[in-house]
């Protein structure tokens, strides 16, 4: 497989609850639909380069298709092991840092299964430990990890932001620009300040020194 960085987007597809209508790609950007993924390319009018997982989520017109597809290129489908250490989602952001993609874009990848949205988020964090940038994002908003950096939104944004440490404690948390300010503040994952904070016309700025944050963004 080609390492080198690639410059456009992986954008990833999975088995959760769709709650966009639509995708926007680039020719550049690479596809990939994980298990149950696959049934929603149809509904999103897009081909994936790769298909991958152990295929427990995905109905019998999704097995059809997918067979399909496995006949005639065979190597767009990976098929997984049930049982395995990584999680089909997991297993998809390998394929795509091995293929050189540093940005990921994740839908689908959260819903009423709780287990497998904080699974997904935990793998933000492996996206972030290797060099490269994810997002869980749907409809109603998004979800990132920030690991000793800092993010800015435009003072146009609104809505609610939260943010969780996810480790022990994260140390030298600073809000501004939003409605409850921290400055210097060491967040730990016992106490939940950080919920619930709201944008306020102006641009905010999320900075941590040490350690890793879960931001929540719902859209107002």
């Amino acid at each position: 497989m080609n390492s080198c960085v690639k410059d456009g987007k992986c954008i990833v597809i999975g088995a959760g609850d769709l709650t966009v209508g639509q995708i926007l790609t680039q020719k550049e950007d690479y596809i990939i639909a994980v298990d149950g993924g696959l049934s929603y390319c149809g509904i999103l009018e897009l081909e994936p380069h790769l298909v991958i997982g152990d295929f427990d989520s995905l109905g019998e017109g999704g097995k059809r298709e997918l067979q399909e597809m496995e006949e005639r290129n065979p190597g767009r489908v990976v098929r997984l092991n049930p049982q395995k250490e990584d999680t089909d989602m997991l297993a998809a952001l390998k394929q795509g840092l091995a293929r050189g993609y540093r940005d990921f874009r994740i839908y689908a990848g959260m819903g009423d299964r709780l287990d497998h949205t904080l699974a997904n988020i935990q793998c933000l964090l492996y996206l972030k430990n290797n060099n490269a940038e994810g997002y869980l994002l749907d409809a109603g908003g998004m979800i990132l990890v920030l690991q000793n950096e800092s993010v800015e939104f435009k003072k146009e944004m609104e809505g609610i932001l939260s943010l969780f440490s996810l480790g022990r404690e994260a140390r030298g948390v600073s809000i501004r620009g939003m409605k409850y300010p921290l400055t210097d503040y060491t967040m730990k994952n016992d106490f939940p300040i950080g919920v619930s904070n709201e944008f306020i016309g102006e641009s905010a700025v999320i900075s941590v020194k040490e350690g890793e944050l879960v931001c929540i963004l719902q859209y107002a």
